[in-house]
């Protein structure tokens, strides 16, 4: 790979072109695909004006990236956040086109997001900002054309209004055109818990591969938020040791393990993590090279970088973010022998639960929880196996036989397709 500059490295976009570059070189696919998948079909630039509580009017930049519609409707969160970039967006939207090819759901990939500081905003400002920006995508949303769903900074409240304002435009109730809603308007038990628990599964399967056994095994988590803390939360539960969390603002570290049930609890009553008596306070950056046999980035992008990838000790590292690590850094981590489960296959659960929700809703039949969770394990079991298995037919690391997979996948299905001319 030539020499990249830092800002270059941590460039989502440029990350995931990299990525995507390697593995479609690998399968030697046809030129003229390659142009086709390696950009987004659509990109959508809206600036919405949004009344504030003073009576002020403030313009707000939001997107929505389309990257491909081949094997369904597009899929993906809304985010929201001061350093939100069009290129952020676009490396988001293909990581989802590849993420439903990997798990090999029928959708394709999207993603949104608007440039806000959703800590300084009221929640009617926030209702006005969202409802406008719905408004602003009316046309290109739709079960049948874009579904989104909850992400950074925004939750279940977001999802209803986003649903509530489509379906006062089409004039009828559509549950359908977002997933990650309230139980209540058609959202789907166990789907909060989705990402954490496959992240669990994940887990559960690489140690299987590699011969390790699950009781004892150190774990540090790099997020806690919904992943991070409900992996933590559900893989305590089945007996692995959490010995380190990671937040923005600092890090618990215990080595006999954290008890995750009462950091919750504590957590819940002062709003952080820190202070909690049942771990010791330690800077988070120095836990990311802890010793331990699994690291579980789960909050955002680049926090495995050339800068710290040679002092990682973890035998796996299971992405529970997007693109937390670089393209450089991957390469480090694969002289290493580290173990990786690539993002766009061990944070699917999300997506695949957001899929469970999506075929609820157009059924209007609700299932068990216990059936969602089956369901969820069994193709998030599978889809490792189909990895792994590529990973070896092809002499790749896991995240290059991924995305291997899925470009072969959304390829293949472009191909029956034919090209509309």
């Amino acid at each position: 790979m030539p020499t990249v500059t830092l800002e270059q490295e941590i460039n989502p976009w440029e990350a995931q072109a990299a990525r995507f570059d390697f593995a479609a070189q690998k399968l030697n696919l046809d030129p003229g695909l390659w142009k086709v998948l390696r950009y987004p079909a659509r990109e959508i630039i809206v600036h919405i004006p949004v009344m504030m509580d003073d009576g002020s009017i403030e313009v707000f930049t939001g997107f929505r990236v389309q990257h491909s519609i081949a094997r369904g409707p597009g899929k993906g969160g809304i985010r929201y956040a001061p350093d939100v970039t069009l290129d952020e967006v676009r490396a988001l939207a293909s990581w989802m086109t590849w993420k439903c090819a990997v798990v090999n759901i029928p959708f394709g990939g999207a993603k949104g997001g608007v440039i806000c500081d959703p800590k300084k905003m009221s929640i009617g400002e926030l209702e006005r900002m969202t409802r406008r920006y719905t408004s602003e995508l009316i046309e290109f949303l739709g079960p049948e054309k874009d579904v989104p769903a909850p992400d950074i900074n925004t939750n279940e409240q977001t999802m209803a209004w986003v649903m509530d304002t489509y379906s006062m435009h089409m004039r009828q109730t559509v549950t359908a055109v977002v997933t990650g809603k309230p139980l209540n308007i058609g959202g789907s038990r166990g789907r909060r818990e989705a990402t954490g628990r496959g992240i669990g599964v994940m887990c559960d399967e690489a140690l299987r591969y590699l011969n390790m056994q699950r009781e004892g095994s150190r774990v540090v988590i790099q997020g806690f938020g919904n992943v991070g803390s409900n992996a933590a939360k559900l893989m305590m539960d089945k007996g692995y040791k959490i010995i380190g969390i990671a937040e923005y603002d600092g890090g618990l570290f215990n080595s006999n393990g954290i008890d995750i049930h009462l950091l919750l609890e504590y957590r819940q009553r002062n709003g952080t993590i820190l202070g909690f008596k049942g771990a010791e306070a330690v800077n988070s950056s120095e836990l990311l090279i802890a010793d331990c046999e699994i690291l579980i980035p789960a909050a955002t992008e680049n926090v495995i970088t050339s800068r710290n990838a040679d002092r990682i000790k973890a035998r796996i590292v299971c992405e529970g973010a997007n693109g937390p690590t670089t393209a450089v850094a991957d390469e480090i981590l694969s002289d290493k022998k580290i173990f990786v489960v690539p993002d766009i296959l061990a944070n699917a659960g999300g997506v695949t639960a957001s899929y469970f929700e999506w075929v609820q809703d157009r059924q209007g039949y609700f299932w068990k929880e216990a059936v969602v969770n089956e369901q969820l394990e069994n193709i998030l079991a599978e889809s490792f196996g189909d990895v792994v298995r590529y990973a070896e037919a092809h002499a790749v690391n896991n995240r290059i036989a991924a995305y291997m997979l899925a470009i072969d996948r959304v390829a293949f299905t472009i191909k029956q397709r034919g090209i509309y001319a």
